[in-house]
């Protein structure tokens, strides 16, 4: 399968609540497309001055095209979740996330077009980061893993990142039957790529 019909499959299911940046760049990589959410939950006595409670959640997600998902990538892209997305995604450059910070997941989807053999297929079953802060009080960061393999239409994930197996799956048969994705519903005619016009 064409990685780019895929990720634009992909990307349409996104953009209903997330925020779309293609070609972008992030810690030194270049990434095909990353895609952001964030959300906030507030509950009120009467009016917005008695707040009871409120909670900040977030998900930065990172595509990439691979010809081959290898322990040097998976550990490349821990070192980034370790020295650049949880500092600065999640903390900010501070110590603690902000206040009513519940979640925020650091996702990698990677579109590979060779199989991951068994030392691959393991990497990603053990590709883990869990980080809560002041005991669960300022919430947690987690990082999670998805591998679409185009050659055998197969998705691999980490525990984290099993929840978006089903969704990951279901694009491979969009794709496959040429539904519309995301540069012919959310991208202007005039600024889409040169091969959708």
């Amino acid at each position: 399968m064409d990685p780019s019909s895929y990720l634009n499959i992909i990307l349409a299911r996104y953009a209903k609540s997330f925020d779309i940046y293609t070609d972008h760049e992030a810690d030194g990589r270049h990434y095909a497309a990353y895609a952001y959410f964030s959300s906030l939950g507030e509950k009120y006595v009467l009016v917005k001055k008695a707040k009871l409670w409120s909670v900040k959640a977030f998900e930065h997600v990172f595509f990439l095209r691979e010809d081959a998902v290898t322990q040097e990538l998976l550990d490349d892209l821990m070192r980034s979740v370790k020295e650049y997305m949880e500092p600065v995604l999640v903390r900010k450059g501070e110590k603690y996330p902000e206040k009513d910070h519940m979640y925020t997941y650091l996702t990698f989807a990677v579109l590979c077009s060779q199989t991951p053999d068994a030392a691959a297929e393991k990497a990603i079953r053990n590709f883990r980061f869990d980080r809560g802060y002041l005991f669960s009080m300022r919430g947690h960061a987690e990082a999670r893993l998805v591998v679409a393999d185009m050659s055998s239409r197969k998705v691999y994930t980490n525990p984290a990142g099993r929840s978006l197996r089903k969704m990951y799956g279901k694009s491979f048969e969009e794709a496959e039957r040429g539904a519309k994705g995301y540069n012919e519903l959310f991208v202007p005619k005039e600024q889409r790529p040169q091969s959708e016009e």
